[in-house]
């Protein structure tokens, strides 16, 4: 086991939960009758923020929307791979206009935007691990879209398929730790998935279903510190066996909507020299 990690500065979008909100069910964890204290929410959101950039990390910011409550989850709008941007295909109708903003954002900032013909939830289901891309399925993004993903940028894509809806999104059961390892939870996924994990990654992370639950896998990893959920705390233990550091940001009032620190964060990953 390595003594030290390796941190790798990143940038990172997020969008102010300034309208956040439950106002539908499109999966488990949301409960429209049961309130988001967003003034709560508003200070999670900025101390996640604030211990990204105490870290090193870039953080640019796309301006919120009314009317667009989920649009605080920066990582369902796309997939960043060497500045190229595969955008998302939403498969809840309330959640497609949230597409707009963000790809105006990219677009400023002198990025194409590809437009998916299929359900694609960016990287909720889309996650790069170093030579490929690992590619959820089951609730949201279509195995179409995999094979979409594969030829617009050219690099290997390793279908997933999820089994349980508390883990709707590949992002909420799986993140990666560095380039060549991740953590994640064996049972949201179906056996033949389960294999194929075991397969490419034999020194992963296993979590518990108490772990996933508290949105343990919804994680950020910068290659040494881990932004984890306060509540994964067996998790945290296990990373810091495998020498990464774990840093609690509690995000529990966007549980309420089945998110957590990854679903609040986009990744833009540049072309690296």
């Amino acid at each position: 086991m390595p003594d030290s990690r390796v941190p790798r500065r990143r940038r990172y979008l997020v969008c102010e939960p300034r309208h956040f909100a439950v106002q539908y069910a499109i999966n488990p964890w949301m409960h429209p009758d049961e309130p988001v204290d967003v003034i709560r929410a508003l200070d999670q959101w900025q101390a996640l923020v604030d211990t990204y950039r105490a870290h090193g990390h870039t953080v640019d910011t796309v301006k919120p929307v009314p009317g667009l409550p989920d649009m605080v989850f920066a990582a369902n709008a796309a997939v960043v791979v060497d500045g190229r941007v595969f955008g998302s295909l939403f498969h809840a109708p309330e959640r497609r206009p949230e597409s707009v903003p963000y790809e105006a954002w990219f677009k400023a900032e002198g990025h194409e935007v590809y437009h998916p013909e299929s359900v694609c939830e960016g990287e909720g289901d889309l996650v790069p691990a170093g030579r490929w891309i690992l590619a959820g399925t089951g609730f949201r993004t279509t195995r179409e879209a995999h094979s979409e993903v594969q030829e617009y940028f050219g690099v290997p894509v390793i279908s997933l398929t999820l089994v349980d809806p508390y883990f709707y999104h590949l992002d909420t059961a799986l993140f990666v730790l560095d380039e060549e390892n991740i953590a994640y939870y064996p049972e949201a996924f179906s056996p033949g998935s389960r294999e194929v994990l075991a397969r490419l990654y034999p020194d992963a992370v296993l979590a518990t279903r108490e772990d996933a639950m508290a949105f343990g896998l919804n994680s950020v990893s910068d290659g040494r510190h881990v932004f984890i959920s306060p509540g994964a705390t067996a998790l945290a233990g296990r990373l810091a066996d495998r020498g990464y550091v774990p840093v609690p940001v509690d995000l529990s009032e966007f549980q309420k909507a089945g998110g957590g620190i990854k679903c609040c964060t986009q990744e833009i990953r540049e072309i690296r020299s």
